[in-house]
């Protein structure tokens, strides 16, 4: 479990970097999404996921730790709303320089 969790963090990553070097905008954007995705799945795996055991109750020997549960929760809602955040100035930059590249200029793609 613990081989597949670290390479599905590896590949989100990887991939996130890859896209956030490319020069077009929105490429940027999903790669800034796929990062704060590995990043939450990291933070996640770091509260010792544990298949079976029951949640928090009172006088059980092994339980769940809910900070990661509550960290995760919360970095998703603060990743969409900077991800709509993105999109809309993605929008606002389009539209006064008719072009979606990050400097400005055209590139081949």
């Amino acid at each position: 479990m613990e081989l597949v969790l670290s390479l599905g963090i590896g590949v989100l990553a990887g991939s996130g970097i890859w896209l956030v070097l490319r020069p077009r905008t929105f490429q940027v954007i999903m790669g800034l999404s796929l990062i704060a995705y590995a990043v939450n799945l990291f933070i996640f795996g770091m509260g010792r996921i544990t298949l079976g055991a029951p949640p928090v109750i009172d006088g059980a020997t092994h339980v769940t730790d809910p900070l990661p549960q509550a960290l995760v929760l919360t970095a998703i809602v603060i990743g969409f709303a900077t991800t709509a955040l993105f999109l809309v100035v993605l929008l606002a930059s389009r539209g006064l320089s008719d072009t979606d590249h990050v400097d400005g200029r055209e590139h081949d793609a």
